[in-house]
């Protein structure tokens, strides 16, 4: 048995994965699904030829979180391309707001908010490492940069108050930073969503929200292929029913959901523990539904056509009410609904000439109901036409989610609700969130700090703990995934 067994593949787990075989640990990884990946896989789930992102799409973090920029995706084969625009948030009457990598660029098109745009996110922009450090730590220890933490935590706390309006004079910049807080899949001025929204805004107008070649299974694979340079090994289709598989391992790092952990764990954890993580709360889902499309979406607001994400929910009130709606367990009229569109940059994800379109609608967790319709009227709002563009569509509701990948619990693509006390404490109130009574056994998902996104910073803080406390390793875990880097050019 190897020195270090992870169980799932995705970000996370992969992440922790290299980091423990570059201290030159044996690590072998396991992951219940035919193919590794977990949120950032691709397959063509609607044509053939037509490639879409399972869950992922767009990744922000890819280029700017601590351990991606450690190991440096581009130095490993993966080209991560950089759309003009972030990302566009349309509104009724052909109007809209984009993100542009460019900052003046957006400031310039926000009309009588662009002072204001500007004093929001100009200082983050500035120090936007500091910023990502922030918010991408373990939430447990003093940030090195108290002026990036200081600027972010104003911000934080004006938006995530009645004072969020403050700011604005017009409608389209509330609503582009309504729209970005959305991915939280809570209300848009919830704290833990407007640090979301403040960190993914920042990124956009520094690193820009970057959409890798061929399909966001190229990061994975170039994690995997790090890890078996390094001595390690891949298992897919091996589904985890129990710990006791892994007797001999000294570590075993869980890139699962606490659903998952319960799951596998049995009556071995503490009562009280246990408990705990059975009080975890699941928060609102997504249906996802995915277009192969016979031409670019026809947007009728500028810019939207060279966004690579977009956000069609319209005014800051109606984000509000449509999130207030899931939260409630009910399905929206009109739903928020996140799109992807790959083809503004990458032309391979398509035939030539056709699109791949990739969306996903906030409904209640556990929704069964397909909302393709009401996605299609959606987009068709912002984008007359797009319904004769449909070649074929493939739908995913919330309730089947789970089924390609087991941390989305009742298709909480999360792995947890993004709540101000489960965002600190995730999963359970600890000083080491990572750590479980279990000797040995750790948590690395994103049901730990920071949270979601494909940023590897769950797995990073994990490996961290199981370096010093199992192995007696104190070498910073960055600086290991640097020289391993080095190392394998």
């Amino acid at each position: 048995m190897a020195d270090v067994v992870v169980v799932g593949s995705g970000p996370n787990g992969l992440a922790a994965a290299v980091t423990l075989a570059a201290a030159g640990l044996s690590v072998e990884v396991f992951e219940a699904q035919d193919t590794a990946g977990g949120g950032s896989r691709t397959a063509e789930l609607t044509l053939p030829g037509f490639r879409h992102d399972v869950c992922a799409g767009a990744h922000p973090m890819a280029a700017a979180s601590p351990f991606f920029r450690a190991f440096d995706l581009p130095a490993h084969g993966v080209e991560l391309l950089t759309p003009e625009a972030s990302y566009a948030h349309p509104l009724d009457g052909g109007r809209g707001a984009v993100a542009w990598r460019d900052l003046e660029r957006t400031v310039a098109g926000l009309g009588l908010d662009g002072k204001a745009w500007r004093r929001l996110f100009g200082p983050l922009v500035r120090d936007w490492p500091g910023v990502v450090d922030v918010a991408m730590g373990d939430l447990r220890g003093i940030p090195d940069d108290l002026g990036a933490a200081t600027r972010f935590g104003l911000r934080l706390l004006e938006q995530g108050s009645p004072l969020w309006n403050i700011r604005f004079r017009e409608d389209a910049a509330p609503a582009l930073l309504s729209g970005v807080a959305t991915h939280a899949i809570t209300s848009p001025r919830a704290l833990p969503a407007v640090g979301a929204g403040l960190l993914l805004g920042t990124l956009a107008h520094a690193e820009g929200w970057v959409i890798p070649r061929g399909g966001s299974q190229a990061i994975p694979d170039a994690l995997i292929a790090e890890l078996e340079s390094l001595g390690g090994t891949v298992h897919t289709g091996h589904r985890v029913d129990s710990l006791d598989e892994f007797g001999g391992a000294r570590a075993i790092l869980l890139d699962l959901a606490p659903a998952g952990l319960l799951r596998i764990a049995g009556d071995r954890l503490p009562q009280r523990y246990a408990k705990r993580l059975g009080k975890f709360r699941y928060g609102g889902a997504a249906c996802k539904v995915d277009f192969a499309l016979s031409g670019p979406v026809p947007w009728a607001a500028e810019g939207c056509d060279r966004a690579g994400t977009l956000h069609l929910v319209g005014s800051r009130a109606e984000a509000m009410a449509a999130e207030g709606a899931v939260a409630s367990g009910r399905h929206a009229d009109r739903p928020y609904v996140l799109a992807i569109q790959p083809g503004v940059v990458d032309p391979t994800r398509a035939p030539e000439g056709k699109h791949t379109f990739y969306t996903y609608a906030h409904v209640p967790n556990g929704s069964d109901i397909d909302i393709s319709e009401v996605v299609i009227d959606q987009v068709e709002r912002f984008a007359p036409g797009f319904r004769d563009l449909i070649l074929a569509k493939n739908v995913c509701t919330a309730a089947e989610m789970p089924t390609h990948n087991a941390n989305y619990v009742g298709g909480d693509i999360s792995a947890g609700a993004m709540t101000l006390l489960q965002t600190a404490f995730r999963p359970a109130p600890r000083w080491n969130p990572y750590a479980t009574p279990l000797p040995g056994v750790y948590l690395c998902s994103s049901a730990t700090p920071p949270g979601p996104g494909v940023h590897g910073m769950c797995g990073l803080h994990a490996a961290h703990r199981v370096l010093r406390r199992e192995f007696d390793i104190h070498t910073e875990p960055l600086d290991l995934v640097r020289d391993s880097k080095i190392r394998s050019r």
